[in-house]
Protein backbone atom coordinates (compact mmCIF):
# COMPACT_ATOMS: atom_id res chain seq x y z
CA UNK A 1 0.00 0.00 0.00
CA UNK A 2 1.36 3.46 -0.93
CA UNK A 3 2.06 5.89 1.93
CA UNK A 4 1.04 9.52 1.60
CA UNK A 5 3.67 12.23 1.69
CA UNK A 6 2.86 13.23 5.27
CA UNK A 7 3.29 9.66 6.53
CA UNK A 8 6.57 9.33 4.65
CA UNK A 9 7.86 12.50 6.28
CA UNK A 10 6.83 11.22 9.73
CA UNK A 11 8.68 7.94 9.16
CA UNK A 12 11.77 9.81 7.97
CA UNK A 13 11.58 12.07 11.04
CA UNK A 14 11.40 9.14 13.49
CA UNK A 15 14.24 7.29 11.75
CA UNK A 16 16.37 10.42 11.95
CA UNK A 17 15.45 10.89 15.61
CA UNK A 18 16.41 7.32 16.49
CA UNK A 19 19.70 7.71 14.62
CA UNK A 20 20.52 10.91 16.55
CA UNK A 21 19.69 9.28 19.89
CA UNK A 22 21.92 6.31 19.13
CA UNK A 23 24.73 8.56 17.93
CA UNK A 24 24.48 10.72 21.06
CA UNK A 25 24.48 7.64 23.30
CA UNK A 26 27.55 6.16 21.62
CA UNK A 27 29.49 9.42 21.71
CA UNK A 28 28.73 9.92 25.40
CA UNK A 29 29.43 6.38 26.54
CA UNK A 30 31.90 6.24 29.41
CA UNK A 31 34.26 3.90 27.63
CA UNK A 32 36.71 3.75 30.51
CA UNK A 33 34.10 2.30 32.81
CA UNK A 34 32.12 0.12 30.41
CA UNK A 35 34.31 -1.46 27.74
CA UNK A 36 36.34 -4.59 28.37
CA UNK A 37 39.86 -4.91 27.03
CA UNK A 38 40.02 -5.82 23.36
CA UNK A 39 41.54 -9.15 22.38
CA UNK A 40 44.17 -7.48 20.19
CA UNK A 41 45.11 -10.79 18.61
CA UNK A 42 44.91 -12.52 15.28
CA UNK A 43 43.47 -16.01 14.96
CA UNK A 44 42.59 -18.44 17.73
CA UNK A 45 45.15 -19.30 20.37
CA UNK A 46 46.19 -22.94 20.51
CA UNK A 47 44.82 -23.85 23.93
CA UNK A 48 46.34 -26.90 25.54
CA UNK A 49 45.96 -28.70 28.85
CA UNK A 50 48.09 -31.56 30.10
CA UNK A 51 46.87 -34.05 32.70
CA UNK A 52 49.75 -34.05 35.19
CA UNK A 53 47.88 -35.78 38.03
CA UNK A 54 50.19 -38.77 38.35
CA UNK A 55 53.43 -36.90 37.70
CA UNK A 56 52.42 -34.30 40.29
CA UNK A 57 51.91 -36.97 42.95
CA UNK A 58 48.11 -36.97 43.18
CA UNK A 59 47.55 -40.36 41.56
CA UNK A 60 46.82 -42.21 44.80
CA UNK A 61 43.67 -40.19 45.54
CA UNK A 62 40.29 -41.82 44.87
CA UNK A 63 36.98 -40.38 46.00
CA UNK A 64 34.64 -42.91 47.63
CA UNK A 65 30.95 -42.03 47.98
CA UNK A 66 30.35 -44.93 50.37
CA UNK A 67 27.94 -46.77 48.07
CA UNK A 68 27.26 -50.40 48.96
CA UNK A 69 24.21 -51.31 46.88
CA UNK A 70 21.49 -49.45 48.80
CA UNK A 71 21.36 -46.50 46.35
CA UNK A 72 21.22 -43.87 49.07
CA UNK A 73 20.38 -40.45 47.74
CA UNK A 74 23.52 -38.44 48.73
CA UNK A 75 25.83 -40.86 46.90
CA UNK A 76 25.19 -39.02 43.63
CA UNK A 77 26.51 -35.66 44.78
CA UNK A 78 30.26 -36.23 44.98
CA UNK A 79 32.71 -33.99 46.83
CA UNK A 80 34.85 -30.97 46.03
CA UNK A 81 38.40 -29.83 46.55
CA UNK A 82 40.54 -26.86 45.81
CA UNK A 83 43.65 -24.72 45.96
CA UNK A 84 44.81 -23.27 49.28
CA UNK A 85 48.13 -22.05 50.67
CA UNK A 86 48.05 -23.79 54.04
CA UNK A 87 51.63 -22.94 55.03
CA UNK A 88 51.71 -19.38 53.63
CA UNK A 89 54.79 -20.00 51.48
CA UNK A 90 53.23 -18.44 48.37
CA UNK A 91 52.76 -21.78 46.55
CA UNK A 92 49.29 -23.23 46.07
CA UNK A 93 48.67 -26.52 47.83
CA UNK A 94 45.82 -28.89 47.01
CA UNK A 95 43.05 -30.00 49.36
CA UNK A 96 40.81 -32.92 48.32
CA UNK A 97 37.76 -34.42 49.99
CA UNK A 98 37.68 -38.21 50.00
CA UNK A 99 33.95 -38.73 50.58
CA UNK A 100 32.92 -40.94 53.44
CA UNK A 101 31.63 -44.28 54.69
CA UNK A 102 28.18 -44.96 56.10
CA UNK A 103 28.56 -45.39 59.85
CA UNK A 104 27.06 -48.61 61.21
CA UNK A 105 26.52 -49.88 57.65
CA UNK A 106 29.96 -50.19 56.01
CA UNK A 107 33.41 -50.86 57.41
CA UNK A 108 35.49 -49.17 54.73
CA UNK A 109 38.23 -46.91 56.04
CA UNK A 110 37.75 -43.75 53.97
CA UNK A 111 40.00 -40.78 54.63
CA UNK A 112 37.90 -37.60 54.69
CA UNK A 113 40.57 -35.02 53.81
CA UNK A 114 43.74 -35.21 51.74
CA UNK A 115 46.23 -32.34 51.83
CA UNK A 116 49.06 -32.14 49.29
CA UNK A 117 51.92 -29.69 49.87
CA UNK A 118 53.33 -27.93 46.80
CA UNK A 119 57.04 -28.78 46.49
CA UNK A 120 57.59 -25.77 44.19
CA UNK A 121 58.86 -28.04 41.42
CA UNK A 122 55.59 -29.22 39.86
CA UNK A 123 55.06 -32.01 42.37
CA UNK A 124 53.12 -32.38 45.62
CA UNK A 125 53.71 -34.30 48.85
CA UNK A 126 50.93 -35.82 50.97
CA UNK A 127 51.01 -33.98 54.31
CA UNK A 128 47.54 -34.96 55.52
CA UNK A 129 48.62 -36.54 58.79
CA UNK A 130 51.36 -34.07 59.74
CA UNK A 131 48.93 -31.17 59.18
CA UNK A 132 46.38 -32.66 61.60
CA UNK A 133 43.77 -33.30 58.90
CA UNK A 134 44.17 -37.07 59.12
CA UNK A 135 42.20 -36.96 62.38
CA UNK A 136 39.02 -35.83 60.63
CA UNK A 137 36.49 -38.60 60.07
CA UNK A 138 33.10 -37.75 58.59
CA UNK A 139 31.24 -37.78 55.28
CA UNK A 140 32.82 -34.73 53.64
CA UNK A 141 31.28 -32.74 50.79
CA UNK A 142 32.44 -29.13 50.30
CA UNK A 143 35.25 -26.83 51.35
CA UNK A 144 35.76 -23.10 51.81
CA UNK A 145 39.09 -21.64 52.95
CA UNK A 146 39.84 -18.16 54.26
CA UNK A 147 41.47 -16.35 57.16
CA UNK A 148 38.38 -15.94 59.34
CA UNK A 149 40.37 -14.90 62.45
CA UNK A 150 42.70 -12.43 60.67
CA UNK A 151 45.87 -14.09 61.94
CA UNK A 152 47.56 -14.41 58.57
CA UNK A 153 46.83 -17.98 57.46
CA UNK A 154 44.02 -19.82 55.66
CA UNK A 155 41.55 -21.72 57.79
CA UNK A 156 39.22 -24.44 56.46
CA UNK A 157 35.47 -24.92 56.72
CA UNK A 158 34.26 -28.40 55.75
CA UNK A 159 30.63 -29.11 54.90
CA UNK A 160 29.35 -32.61 55.57
CA UNK A 161 26.32 -34.87 55.87
CA UNK A 162 26.77 -34.67 59.63
CA UNK A 163 28.13 -31.79 61.70
CA UNK A 164 30.07 -29.18 59.74
CA UNK A 165 33.67 -28.62 60.82
CA UNK A 166 35.73 -25.44 61.24
CA UNK A 167 39.47 -26.11 61.20
CA UNK A 168 41.70 -23.37 62.59
CA UNK A 169 45.15 -23.09 61.04
CA UNK A 170 47.99 -22.79 63.55
CA UNK A 171 51.19 -22.40 61.52
CA UNK A 172 50.21 -25.20 59.14
CA UNK A 173 48.58 -27.49 61.72
CA UNK A 174 44.78 -27.63 61.81
CA UNK A 175 42.64 -27.88 64.94
CA UNK A 176 38.91 -28.59 65.05
CA UNK A 177 37.37 -25.55 66.77
CA UNK A 178 33.78 -26.04 65.59
CA UNK A 179 32.21 -26.28 69.03
CA UNK A 180 33.89 -23.20 70.52
CA UNK A 181 33.24 -21.24 67.32
CA UNK A 182 29.49 -21.92 67.48
CA UNK A 183 29.46 -23.91 64.25
CA UNK A 184 28.57 -27.54 63.60
CA UNK A 185 26.09 -27.73 66.45
CA UNK A 186 23.45 -29.50 64.38
CA UNK A 187 23.37 -32.45 62.02
CA UNK A 188 22.53 -31.12 58.54
CA UNK A 189 23.20 -31.98 54.92
CA UNK A 190 25.29 -28.99 53.84
CA UNK A 191 26.78 -28.29 50.41
CA UNK A 192 28.75 -25.23 49.24
CA UNK A 193 29.89 -22.60 51.73
CA UNK A 194 31.34 -19.13 51.28
CA UNK A 195 33.31 -16.73 53.50
CA UNK A 196 32.61 -13.03 52.94
CA UNK A 197 32.34 -9.80 54.93
CA UNK A 198 28.63 -9.06 54.81
CA UNK A 199 28.73 -5.91 56.95
CA UNK A 200 32.23 -4.62 56.00
CA UNK A 201 33.40 -4.72 59.61
CA UNK A 202 36.72 -6.39 58.75
CA UNK A 203 35.69 -9.91 59.82
CA UNK A 204 34.63 -12.69 57.46
CA UNK A 205 31.13 -14.02 57.93
CA UNK A 206 29.97 -17.42 56.67
CA UNK A 207 27.10 -18.53 54.44
CA UNK A 208 26.47 -22.30 54.46
CA UNK A 209 24.32 -23.78 51.73
CA UNK A 210 22.06 -26.59 52.90
CA UNK A 211 20.42 -29.19 50.71
CA UNK A 212 17.65 -31.50 51.98
CA UNK A 213 16.30 -33.36 54.98
CA UNK A 214 17.73 -36.87 54.68
CA UNK A 215 19.02 -39.75 56.77
CA UNK A 216 19.55 -43.47 56.11
CA UNK A 217 16.30 -44.11 57.95
CA UNK A 218 14.20 -41.89 55.66
CA UNK A 219 15.83 -42.73 52.33
CA UNK A 220 13.03 -43.25 49.82
CA UNK A 221 12.56 -46.20 47.46
CA UNK A 222 12.21 -45.47 43.76
CA UNK A 223 12.32 -47.74 40.73
CA UNK A 224 12.07 -47.60 36.96
CA UNK A 225 10.85 -51.19 36.62
CA UNK A 226 9.14 -51.74 40.01
CA UNK A 227 11.92 -54.18 40.90
CA UNK A 228 15.28 -52.48 41.02
CA UNK A 229 15.94 -49.53 43.30
CA UNK A 230 17.33 -46.32 41.76
CA UNK A 231 18.11 -42.91 43.22
CA UNK A 232 14.94 -40.90 43.75
CA UNK A 233 14.60 -37.45 42.15
CA UNK A 234 15.27 -34.43 44.41
CA UNK A 235 11.65 -33.25 44.38
CA UNK A 236 10.72 -36.19 46.58
CA UNK A 237 12.74 -34.75 49.46
CA UNK A 238 12.05 -31.66 51.55
CA UNK A 239 14.54 -28.82 51.15
CA UNK A 240 16.64 -27.63 54.08
CA UNK A 241 17.14 -23.83 54.29
CA UNK A 242 20.71 -22.55 54.28
CA UNK A 243 22.31 -20.71 57.21
CA UNK A 244 24.25 -17.50 57.71
CA UNK A 245 26.71 -16.94 60.57
CA UNK A 246 28.01 -13.55 61.70
CA UNK A 247 31.66 -13.38 62.73
CA UNK A 248 31.88 -11.93 66.24
CA UNK A 249 35.57 -11.01 65.87
CA UNK A 250 36.65 -13.20 68.77
CA UNK A 251 36.88 -16.55 67.00
CA UNK A 252 33.19 -17.29 67.36
CA UNK A 253 30.15 -17.00 65.10
CA UNK A 254 26.49 -16.28 65.81
CA UNK A 255 23.56 -17.63 63.82
CA UNK A 256 22.13 -14.57 62.04
CA UNK A 257 20.10 -16.52 59.46
CA UNK A 258 16.80 -14.91 60.41
CA UNK A 259 18.21 -11.55 61.52
CA UNK A 260 20.11 -11.05 58.26
CA UNK A 261 17.08 -11.89 56.08
CA UNK A 262 17.98 -15.37 54.79
CA UNK A 263 14.64 -16.90 55.79
CA UNK A 264 12.33 -18.15 54.45
CA UNK A 265 14.26 -20.14 51.83
CA UNK A 266 13.38 -23.25 49.82
CA UNK A 267 16.62 -25.15 50.50
CA UNK A 268 18.26 -27.63 48.07
CA UNK A 269 21.11 -25.15 47.59
CA UNK A 270 24.20 -26.52 45.84
CA UNK A 271 26.25 -23.50 44.72
CA UNK A 272 26.77 -19.93 45.90
CA UNK A 273 28.64 -17.00 44.33
CA UNK A 274 29.80 -13.67 45.70
CA UNK A 275 29.31 -10.47 43.68
CA UNK A 276 28.39 -6.80 43.85
CA UNK A 277 25.95 -6.72 40.96
CA UNK A 278 24.74 -3.14 41.56
CA UNK A 279 28.19 -1.66 42.38
CA UNK A 280 27.12 -0.16 45.69
CA UNK A 281 30.09 -1.47 47.68
CA UNK A 282 28.08 -4.11 49.55
CA UNK A 283 28.48 -7.77 48.67
CA UNK A 284 25.51 -9.71 47.31
CA UNK A 285 24.98 -13.46 46.91
CA UNK A 286 23.43 -15.61 44.19
CA UNK A 287 22.48 -19.21 45.03
CA UNK A 288 21.88 -22.14 42.67
CA UNK A 289 19.13 -24.48 43.87
CA UNK A 290 18.26 -27.98 42.73
CA UNK A 291 14.65 -28.08 41.53
CA UNK A 292 13.76 -24.87 43.38
CA UNK A 293 13.98 -21.29 42.18
CA UNK A 294 17.46 -19.79 42.23
CA UNK A 295 18.03 -16.97 44.71
CA UNK A 296 19.55 -13.50 44.66
CA UNK A 297 20.29 -11.87 48.01
CA UNK A 298 20.71 -8.11 47.74
CA UNK A 299 22.77 -6.58 50.53
CA UNK A 300 20.91 -3.56 51.86
CA UNK A 301 24.05 -2.33 53.67
CA UNK A 302 25.13 -3.53 57.06
CA UNK A 303 24.68 -7.21 56.18
CA UNK A 304 20.89 -7.23 55.98
CA UNK A 305 19.57 -8.93 52.85
CA UNK A 306 16.47 -9.11 50.67
CA UNK A 307 15.87 -12.09 48.39
CA UNK A 308 14.86 -10.61 45.00
CA UNK A 309 15.79 -13.27 42.42
CA UNK A 310 12.28 -13.59 41.03
CA UNK A 311 11.78 -9.84 40.93
CA UNK A 312 15.04 -9.30 39.03
CA UNK A 313 14.45 -12.15 36.56
CA UNK A 314 17.17 -14.69 37.38
CA UNK A 315 15.24 -17.20 39.51
CA UNK A 316 13.74 -19.34 36.75
CA UNK A 317 14.53 -20.71 33.29
CA UNK A 318 13.40 -19.25 29.99
CA UNK A 319 10.04 -21.03 30.28
CA UNK A 320 9.40 -19.95 33.84
CA UNK A 321 10.41 -23.25 35.40
CA UNK A 322 12.68 -23.97 38.34
CA UNK A 323 15.72 -25.87 37.12
CA UNK A 324 18.24 -28.23 38.70
CA UNK A 325 20.96 -25.71 39.54
CA UNK A 326 24.33 -26.99 40.71
CA UNK A 327 27.50 -24.98 40.02
CA UNK A 328 27.47 -21.18 39.77
CA UNK A 329 29.83 -18.33 38.97
CA UNK A 330 29.62 -14.64 38.09
CA UNK A 331 31.79 -11.96 36.52
CA UNK A 332 32.04 -9.20 33.92
CA UNK A 333 32.20 -10.88 30.51
CA UNK A 334 31.00 -8.25 28.04
CA UNK A 335 31.23 -4.60 27.06
CA UNK A 336 28.37 -3.57 29.35
CA UNK A 337 30.68 -3.70 32.36
CA UNK A 338 27.86 -5.37 34.30
CA UNK A 339 27.85 -8.71 36.13
CA UNK A 340 26.69 -11.87 34.39
CA UNK A 341 25.65 -14.96 36.39
CA UNK A 342 26.26 -18.49 35.01
CA UNK A 343 24.43 -21.50 36.47
CA UNK A 344 25.04 -25.16 35.64
CA UNK A 345 21.86 -27.20 35.28
CA UNK A 346 20.61 -30.73 34.58
CA UNK A 347 20.76 -32.46 31.19
CA UNK A 348 18.07 -31.11 28.84
CA UNK A 349 18.37 -27.81 30.73
CA UNK A 350 20.87 -25.42 29.21
CA UNK A 351 23.39 -23.52 31.33
CA UNK A 352 21.67 -20.41 32.67
CA UNK A 353 23.21 -17.06 31.69
CA UNK A 354 21.83 -13.88 33.28
CA UNK A 355 23.31 -10.47 32.48
CA UNK A 356 22.54 -7.53 34.75
CA UNK A 357 20.99 -4.72 32.74
CA UNK A 358 22.28 -1.94 34.99
CA UNK A 359 18.69 -0.78 35.34
CA UNK A 360 17.38 -3.11 38.01
CA UNK A 361 16.89 -6.47 36.33
CA UNK A 362 18.73 -9.38 34.71
CA UNK A 363 18.36 -10.43 31.08
CA UNK A 364 18.35 -14.13 30.16
CA UNK A 365 21.22 -14.56 27.67
CA UNK A 366 21.45 -18.36 27.66
CA UNK A 367 20.68 -18.51 23.94
CA UNK A 368 22.26 -15.21 22.86
CA UNK A 369 25.53 -16.13 24.56
CA UNK A 370 25.70 -19.26 22.34
CA UNK A 371 26.23 -21.37 25.46
CA UNK A 372 22.65 -22.61 25.76
CA UNK A 373 22.35 -25.03 22.87
CA UNK A 374 25.88 -26.40 23.23
CA UNK A 375 25.27 -27.18 26.93
CA UNK A 376 21.73 -28.56 26.55
CA UNK A 377 22.59 -32.26 26.85
CA UNK A 378 25.23 -31.77 29.55
CA UNK A 379 24.67 -32.15 33.27
CA UNK A 380 26.90 -29.48 34.80
CA UNK A 381 28.22 -29.40 38.36
CA UNK A 382 31.53 -27.50 38.57
CA UNK A 383 31.48 -24.23 36.62
CA UNK A 384 34.16 -21.52 36.56
CA UNK A 385 34.93 -18.26 34.75
CA UNK A 386 38.61 -17.62 34.02
CA UNK A 387 40.78 -16.23 31.26
CA UNK A 388 42.09 -19.48 29.84
CA UNK A 389 44.04 -17.91 26.95
CA UNK A 390 45.07 -14.73 28.78
CA UNK A 391 43.59 -12.49 26.08
CA UNK A 392 41.79 -10.25 28.65
CA UNK A 393 38.23 -11.63 28.77
CA UNK A 394 36.70 -14.29 30.99
CA UNK A 395 36.03 -17.65 29.37
CA UNK A 396 33.79 -20.39 30.81
CA UNK A 397 34.70 -23.95 31.80
CA UNK A 398 31.99 -26.40 32.80
CA UNK A 399 32.60 -29.83 34.36
CA UNK A 400 29.98 -32.38 33.37
CA UNK A 401 28.78 -35.80 34.52
CA UNK A 402 25.38 -37.36 35.18
CA UNK A 403 24.01 -38.50 38.52
CA UNK A 404 22.61 -41.97 37.80
CA UNK A 405 23.44 -44.29 34.89
CA UNK A 406 20.01 -45.90 34.84
CA UNK A 407 18.22 -42.69 33.86
CA UNK A 408 20.45 -42.03 30.84
CA UNK A 409 19.76 -45.31 29.03
CA UNK A 410 16.77 -44.10 27.04
CA UNK A 411 17.89 -40.49 26.51
CA UNK A 412 19.38 -39.73 23.10
CA UNK A 413 22.74 -38.00 23.41
CA UNK A 414 22.82 -38.13 27.22
CA UNK A 415 25.44 -40.30 28.88
CA UNK A 416 26.59 -40.94 32.43
CA UNK A 417 30.21 -40.01 31.85
CA UNK A 418 30.46 -36.76 29.91
CA UNK A 419 33.11 -34.52 28.40
CA UNK A 420 33.78 -31.19 30.06
CA UNK A 421 33.29 -28.10 27.90
CA UNK A 422 35.31 -24.93 27.38
CA UNK A 423 33.62 -21.83 25.95
CA UNK A 424 35.81 -19.01 24.62
CA UNK A 425 34.56 -15.45 24.99
CA UNK A 426 34.75 -13.06 22.02
CA UNK A 427 34.99 -10.15 24.47
CA UNK A 428 31.32 -9.23 24.38
CA UNK A 429 29.72 -12.15 26.18
CA UNK A 430 29.25 -14.32 23.08
CA UNK A 431 30.99 -17.67 23.36
CA UNK A 432 32.15 -20.44 21.05
CA UNK A 433 32.71 -23.98 22.25
CA UNK A 434 36.39 -24.75 21.90
CA UNK A 435 36.56 -28.49 22.55
CA UNK A 436 37.50 -29.31 18.96
CA UNK A 437 40.25 -26.67 18.98
CA UNK A 438 41.76 -27.67 22.32
CA UNK A 439 44.49 -30.26 22.28
CA UNK A 440 45.02 -32.55 25.24
CA UNK A 441 42.54 -34.04 27.69
CA UNK A 442 39.43 -31.88 27.51
CA UNK A 443 37.25 -34.48 25.77
CA UNK A 444 37.92 -37.26 28.28
CA UNK A 445 34.54 -38.40 29.59
CA UNK A 446 34.22 -38.30 33.36
CA UNK A 447 31.74 -37.81 36.19
CA UNK A 448 32.97 -34.37 37.22
CA UNK A 449 31.76 -32.68 40.38
CA UNK A 450 34.17 -30.07 41.76
CA UNK A 451 36.13 -27.60 39.59
CA UNK A 452 38.69 -25.11 40.91
CA UNK A 453 41.29 -22.80 39.35
CA UNK A 454 44.74 -21.66 40.46
CA UNK A 455 48.27 -21.05 39.18
CA UNK A 456 49.97 -23.89 41.04
CA UNK A 457 53.18 -23.75 38.96
CA UNK A 458 53.59 -19.95 38.98
CA UNK A 459 53.83 -19.54 35.22
CA UNK A 460 51.18 -16.83 35.08
CA UNK A 461 48.22 -18.76 33.66
CA UNK A 462 45.46 -20.62 35.45
CA UNK A 463 45.40 -24.38 35.88
CA UNK A 464 42.39 -26.60 36.58
CA UNK A 465 41.62 -29.05 39.39
CA UNK A 466 38.69 -31.42 38.87
CA UNK A 467 37.13 -34.02 41.17
CA UNK A 468 35.06 -37.01 40.12
CA UNK A 469 32.31 -38.79 42.01
CA UNK A 470 33.62 -42.20 43.06
CA UNK A 471 36.76 -41.57 41.05
CA UNK A 472 40.10 -39.78 40.92
CA UNK A 473 40.99 -36.11 40.98
CA UNK A 474 42.58 -34.50 37.93
CA UNK A 475 45.17 -31.73 37.82
CA UNK A 476 45.24 -30.13 34.37
CA UNK A 477 48.22 -27.90 33.75
CA UNK A 478 47.48 -25.02 31.40
CA UNK A 479 50.10 -25.23 28.66
CA UNK A 480 48.56 -22.59 26.44
CA UNK A 481 51.06 -20.26 24.80
CA UNK A 482 51.73 -17.61 27.41
CA UNK A 483 50.53 -14.07 26.81
CA UNK A 484 51.20 -11.09 29.02
CA UNK A 485 49.58 -11.05 32.42
CA UNK A 486 49.41 -9.56 35.91
CA UNK A 487 48.54 -11.42 39.11
CA UNK A 488 47.44 -9.44 42.17
CA UNK A 489 47.45 -10.59 45.81
CA UNK A 490 45.90 -8.40 48.51
CA UNK A 491 46.40 -8.14 52.26
CA UNK A 492 43.77 -6.20 54.16
CA UNK A 493 44.45 -4.00 57.18
CA UNK A 494 41.24 -2.07 57.80
CA UNK A 495 39.53 -4.75 55.67
CA UNK A 496 39.61 -8.49 56.34
CA UNK A 497 43.11 -9.96 56.05
CA UNK A 498 42.43 -11.78 52.75
CA UNK A 499 40.95 -8.70 51.12
CA UNK A 500 37.87 -10.75 50.21
CA UNK A 501 35.28 -8.49 48.63
CA UNK A 502 37.91 -6.15 47.19
CA UNK A 503 37.24 -5.01 43.64
CA UNK A 504 40.40 -4.82 41.51
CA UNK A 505 40.22 -2.76 38.30
CA UNK A 506 42.97 -2.75 35.68
CA UNK A 507 43.10 -0.01 32.99
CA UNK A 508 44.85 0.00 29.64
CA UNK A 509 43.98 3.08 27.62
CA UNK A 510 40.20 3.38 27.51
CA UNK A 511 39.67 -0.24 28.49
CA UNK A 512 38.96 -1.77 31.87
CA UNK A 513 39.09 -5.25 33.38
CA UNK A 514 37.53 -6.16 36.70
CA UNK A 515 38.12 -8.95 39.22
CA UNK A 516 36.56 -9.53 42.63
CA UNK A 517 38.57 -11.26 45.38
CA UNK A 518 36.30 -14.01 46.66
CA UNK A 519 35.73 -17.49 47.98
CA UNK A 520 32.85 -19.63 46.75
CA UNK A 521 31.68 -20.20 43.16
CA UNK A 522 31.73 -23.49 41.25
CA UNK A 523 30.49 -26.50 43.25
CA UNK A 524 31.78 -27.57 46.67
CA UNK A 525 35.22 -26.21 45.81
CA UNK A 526 37.82 -23.56 46.58
CA UNK A 527 39.79 -21.57 44.00
CA UNK A 528 42.80 -19.35 44.67
CA UNK A 529 42.25 -15.84 46.07
CA UNK A 530 44.60 -14.14 43.60
CA UNK A 531 43.20 -11.86 40.88
CA UNK A 532 44.61 -12.84 37.47
CA UNK A 533 44.51 -10.48 34.49
CA UNK A 534 45.39 -11.61 30.98
CA UNK A 535 46.82 -8.71 28.96
CA UNK A 536 46.97 -10.29 25.52
CA UNK A 537 49.72 -8.63 23.50
CA UNK A 538 49.60 -5.36 25.48
CA UNK A 539 52.95 -4.31 26.92
CA UNK A 540 51.86 -1.63 29.37
CA UNK A 541 49.36 -1.17 32.20
CA UNK A 542 48.17 2.39 32.71
CA UNK A 543 46.79 1.98 36.22
CA UNK A 544 45.43 -0.40 38.82
CA UNK A 545 42.58 0.66 41.11
CA UNK A 546 41.50 -1.16 44.26
CA UNK A 547 38.25 -0.66 46.12
CA UNK A 548 38.69 -2.25 49.54
CA UNK A 549 35.68 -3.50 51.60
CA UNK A 550 36.60 -0.95 54.28
CA UNK A 551 35.82 1.86 51.81
CA UNK A 552 39.48 2.68 51.16
CA UNK A 553 40.43 3.36 47.55
CA UNK A 554 43.96 3.06 46.16
CA UNK A 555 45.40 3.59 42.68
CA UNK A 556 48.79 2.44 41.41
CA UNK A 557 50.79 3.35 38.29
CA UNK A 558 53.96 2.17 36.52
CA UNK A 559 53.27 -1.50 37.12
CA UNK A 560 55.54 -4.10 35.54
CA UNK A 561 53.78 -6.79 33.48
CA UNK A 562 54.26 -10.57 33.68
CA UNK A 563 54.60 -10.32 37.44
CA UNK A 564 52.80 -11.49 40.55
CA UNK A 565 52.42 -8.62 43.00
CA UNK A 566 51.37 -8.11 46.60
CA UNK A 567 49.53 -4.99 47.77
CA UNK A 568 48.93 -4.27 51.44
CA UNK A 569 46.06 -1.94 52.28
CA UNK A 570 47.10 1.66 53.08
CA UNK A 571 50.82 1.03 52.51
CA UNK A 572 50.91 2.61 49.05
CA UNK A 573 53.59 0.28 47.69
CA UNK A 574 53.74 -2.74 45.41
CA UNK A 575 55.82 -5.78 46.33
CA UNK A 576 56.91 -7.94 43.39
CA UNK A 577 56.86 -11.63 44.25
CA UNK A 578 59.44 -14.06 42.92
CA UNK A 579 58.53 -16.57 40.21
CA UNK A 580 59.82 -20.13 40.03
Amino acid sequence: MMLNKFAQMNIFFYILLIFMVLLFSCNNKDSTEKISLSKNKSGITNIEFSDVTTDAGLGNFIHDNGSFGKMWFPEQMGSGGGFIDYNSDGWLDILLIGGGAWKNYTKRNIKTLWLYKNNADGTFANVTDESGLGKISTYGLGVAAADYDNDGDQDIFLTTLDRNILLNNNDGYFVNVSKNAGLGNSIEWSSSAIFFDADNDGWLDLYVGNYAIWSPLNDLWCSLDSKTKVYCPPEMYTGLPSKFYHNNGDGSFSDYTTKAGFLPAPGKSLGVVLMDYNDDGWLDLAVANDGERDLLYKNNEGGIFDEIGTELGMAYGENGEARAGMGIDAGVVDSSGNTTIFIGNFSNEMVGVYNYSGKGWFNDRSALSKIGRASFLSLTFGLMLFDVDMDSDLDLFIGNGHVYPERTKNQDGVTYKQASQLFLNNGNGVFVIANEKVSGVLNNKMVVRGVAIGDYDKDGDLDLLLTENNGPAHLWRNDTETKNYLRVNLVGVDSNKDGIGSKVLLYIGEYKMERLIRTGSSYLSQSELTATFGLGEHQKIDSLLIYWPSGNKEMYFDIEINKEILIKENFGEIEYLLRN
